[in-house]
């Protein structure tokens, strides 16, 4: 049975920053909900350094996201797509001129991902596996682009290696909950969650998934408590607003009511 509420190490939930929804870097702490548009009359040619930043910035800091709703995308609603364009434009030239610098490919491979490209961002990020298999952004990368195209089974195999390198990476054992919740094995989702809760015992986005995977089970009434502990903490989280306007009724059928 999945627990009620999400604790940490005390027994207590508290209030907390927001996950980075599919961000790829390890250190990536928040997502902006949205991008600011900067209109343009026409692509520049070249990007001034400070473009460069700003590009970059929105790279590192973009959720899929929910953007990245950790396992789902509503990223059409959230960035503005010319800037992604941009961004790929602009890294496909620095990979273009620095075929070795494997942070740039994680990039490009991140913003093809975005383009829903799969196939070159997993180009990208095996490239990069093939010059250091133990290079983190790019085994978690993959195991978001399995997780996207329901691989999970492969997810998996991406996201236990990222985990071993980085083992106190909450993100990675969230995304590892996810695949299990893909593959119908409850019990492993939940223990990657309550993993990834003990490192970052006051992440709602962490309580919400907990909440799917009783959702899954078919425990409505638990699942609807879960979502409202997220909501404590966030109270405009649409994931859960929307989950629970989901529920609604099933928790209402499910109690013969």
């Amino acid at each position: 049975m999945l627990k009620r509420h999400v604790q940490n190490a005390t027994g207590q939930i508290t209030k907390r920053s927001r996950i980075p929804r599919g961000d790829f870097m390890m250190e990536t702490e928040k997502a902006p909900q949205e991008v600011e548009v900067i209109k343009t009359k026409k692509l520049p040619k070249k990007f001034k350094k400070r473009t460069a930043f700003m590009l970059l910035f929105l790279t590192l800091a973009i959720s899929v996201g929910t953007g990245y709703a950790l396992g789902h995308f509503y990223f059409w609603n959230d960035i503005d797509m010319k800037r992604v364009n941009e961004q790929l434009a602009y890294y496909k030239e620095e990979v273009r001129k620095d075929p070795s610098n494997l942070q740039n490919r994680i990039v490009l491979g991140y913003t093809y991902y975005l383009k829903g490209d799969h196939d070159e961002a997993i180009r990208q990020f095996d490239y990069v596996l093939e010059q250091d298999k133990n290079y983190y952004d790019a085994h978690y990368n993959l195991g978001l682009v399995f997780i996207d195209e329901e691989r999970y089974s492969e997810a998996l195999i991406e996201l236990e290696k990222a985990v071993k390198i980085a083992p106190r990476d909450f993100k990675g054992h969230v995304q590892m909950g996810i695949a299990y919740r893909g593959l119908k094995e409850y019990d492993k989702a939940t223990k990657s969650l309550e993993q990834a809760n003990k490192l970052a015992p006051t992440n709602s986005d962490i309580i919400y998934q907990i909440g799917m995977v009783a959702e899954a089970q078919g425990d409505f009434e638990n699942a609807i408590a879960i979502y409202k502990d997220a909501l404590s903490f966030d109270p405009l989280y649409k994931d859960a607003l929307n989950a629970l306007d989901r529920l609604k009724d099933k928790d209402t059928k499910a109690k013969g009511e």
